[in-house]
């Protein structure tokens, strides 16, 4: 099937000297649009999406071009290719999706070894937003929010204080109990009771040293040296969901990142 035209590709000018107008290259613009479709809930985390023949025809370009907008939205975690089986949108609820946002590991050996963490709720309620969480939230403040408090424990050891703060248009009906109760990934959680998928975060790492309060949570001494994350996660269209600040120990345990 023939490509289309882009619908912003500029045309030639005999000038050398005009300026050509910015236009994103076809397999760009497909992207955007099978983007659009995942962010109207067209296809939901773990549905298998049309083939690259089907969405070659609806879009009316060449199978190639798709080809290339699928690769680039699997690069970015969004979706997965299964060999003989087709392609899906990706879901927390899988393992190797969960881990995208599980840095911290054990010096010794691997997540697999020290097997899932060991969750307790401390808290879940709403408020009205404070300015230094509006903010990035991209909220007013005063606008109503959810704050989460949980440890999270390797081996019955505490290993990460977290307070999680989340919109409340998005999150109405999330209760301390639905928390509780629920044995898989938070993400996975936000993805089929709310129909909210974070895509990606970004992280600010400091060196902080342990509150009386923390050092209680975490068994440790107060002034213990910990490791602080501070993360934005967003939704499809760069839209901030959550706001979550960490407290990790890194005595036994370090934080990884990959940069590519």
């Amino acid at each position: 099937m023939a490509t289309t035209t882009p619908p912003h590709d500029p045309s030639p000018d005999a000038s050398a000297d005009a300026v050509a107008p910015a236009f994103s290259p076809l397999y760009q613009q497909i992207k955007g649009l099978i983007l659009r479709s995942l962010q109207a809930g067209e296809w939901k985390p773990g549905d298998l999406i049309p083939s690259e023949f089907e969405l070659a025809a609806r879009f009316k370009v060449s199978q190639g071009t798709v080809r290339k907008a699928i690769d680039e939205l699997a690069t970015d975690n969004l979706l997965v290719r299964r060999q003989g089986k087709g392609t899906f949108v990706a879901t927390h609820a899988e393992q190797h999706i969960q881990f995208r946002f599980l840095r911290l590991l054990p010096d010794q050996g691997t997540l697999d070894d020290q097997g899932p963490a060991e969750r307790r709720i401390i808290d879940c309620r709403r408020l009205r937003a404070p300015a230094e969480v509006a903010r990035p939230l991209g909220l007013r403040s005063g606008d109503p929010v959810l704050l989460v408090r949980r440890v999270l424990a390797f081996g019955g050891t505490p290993a990460i204080l977290e307070e999680i703060w989340l919109p409340g248009g998005p999150f109405k009906g999330l209760t301390l109990d639905a928390l509780a109760s629920d044995t898989g990934p938070m993400y996975a959680l936000f993805e089929s009771q709310f129909g909210v998928r974070m895509v990606r975060a970004v992280e600010k790492l400091k060196a902080v040293a342990a509150d009386a309060d923390t050092a209680e949570r975490l068994h440790i001494a107060e002034g213990h040296p910990l490791l602080s994350v501070e993360r934005l996660a967003y939704t499809y269209n760069d839209t901030p969901m959550e706001l979550r600040r960490g407290l990790y120990r890194t005595d036994t345990r370090h934080y990884r990142n990959e940069l590519s």
